[in-house]
């Protein structure tokens, strides 16, 4: 179901950034822990008919999200995230960049900063993406990264409308 809540999505080549803002019809902390917890990631976070994958994950400053995307065939596109900064319910940020299958970072990457913010139940995300290198981010431009990070937003808003969404919200949080 579709709704009329904020979606941008803009690239400014001059400074290698990307600005994304989401409103969700969703209390914050339920949003907080979609972009936080392993086993909310994984319903959401991919493209279809793509899935995801955390092989491993430690939310902390200093810690990782080490995961794949995994194609229909069984193909793995595998990639890390290793945050650098936590502020509970309101702001993280973390360098993404693709690995290999053992994990290590292929740099150089991009730095992500994600910022929280809710009012009259509406939570608002907003995501800027810095890439140190105008060729990587025209690189990931090409290879259809706002398409897929748009089909993702939407996996997203249609979870967080689901029942089975917050069964396993409560189950995480207990």
């Amino acid at each position: 179901m579709k709704n009329n809540l904020l979606f941008d999505f803009t690239v400014d080549k001059t400074i290698k950034t990307a600005f994304i803002t989401k409103e969700f019809a969703a209390e914050l902390p339920l949003v907080w822990d979609a972009f936080t917890k392993k086993e909310l990631l994984d319903q959401w976070v991919a493209p279809k008919p793509w899935t995801s994958k955390t092989k491993d994950m430690n939310f902390e400053v200093g810690g990782r999200r080490f995961y794949a995307m995994v194609s229909p065939e069984g193909q793995e596109r595998c990639a890390i995230q290793k945050y650098t900064s936590i502020t509970p319910k309101t702001n993280f940020k973390l360098l993404n960049a693709f690995a290999d299958e053992d994990g290590n970072a292929q740099l150089p990457g991009s730095d992500w900063d994600y910022s929280f913010s809710e009012q009259n139940g509406i939570t608002k995300v907003s995501i800027a993406i810095y890439n140190e290198s105008l060729e990587r981010m025209e690189m990931m431009l090409e290879m259809g990264f706002k398409e897929g990070f748009t089909m993702s937003i939407d996996n997203l808003e249609e979870l967080l409308e689901t029942d089975q969404c917050i069964l396993l919200w409560r189950n995480i949080k207990n």
